[in-house]
C-alpha cells in the first residue's frame, strides 16, 4: 500500500473519531481509539515506538518515540493542543528525516473543525 493510500485510511478514521468524539479530549484517547481502527481495518501499526539516534555513527542511547507508525511507512503524530507550537512540524519532519521514512501526519483534535488540525508533512516523497 502507497503512503498516500495509508493517509487517507488514517484521515478518514480521525475525522470519524473526531466528529463523534469531538474536540478536547486527551492525545492518549485518539490515539487508543486511531489504533483500534487501524486493527480493524487490519493495517498493522506501532504505538510509541523508540526510535534510536545515531551521532556518528554511534547510536545513543536516547531517542525518541513517535506516536504511531502505520504499515511502516507513514508517522502519525496526535495534538489535542489549543495552539499549535510552530515547532511541532519541524519536530516532525526531523523524525521523518531519523527514520528514513517519507510520509507524516501531524494532526491536532483540539479543533472545531478537524480539517484546521491537520499537517501533512513530506520528506522525498
Amino acid at each position: 500500500m502507497h503512503e498516500n493510500e495509508i493517509a487517507k485510511i488514517v484521515l478518514d478514521i480521525c475525522f470519524d473519531i473526531h466528529r463523534k468524539l469531538g474536540p478536547g479530549l486527551l492525545e492518549s484517547v485518539y490515539e487508543e481509539v486511531l489504533c483500534y481502527e487501524l486493527a480493524q481495518r487490519g493495517l498493522s501499526f506501532s504505538r510509541q515506538k523508540p526510535v534510536p539516534v545515531y551521532w556518528k555513527g554511534v547510536k545513543m542511547e536516547i531517542g525518541f518515540r513517535t506516536d504511531v507508525i502505520v504499515e511502516d511507512k507513514v508517522i502519525v503524530e496526535l495534538k489535542s493542543v489549543e495552539n499549535m507550537s510552530p515547532v511541532f512540524p519541524k519536530i516532525v519532519l526531523t523524525y521523518l528525516r531519523m527514520t528514513g521514512l517519507k510520509l507524516a501526519l501531524l494532526l491536532n483534535f483540539h479543533n472545531v473543525l478537524f480539517k484546521d488540525g491537520i499537517t501533512r508533512l513530506v520528506s522525498g516523497l
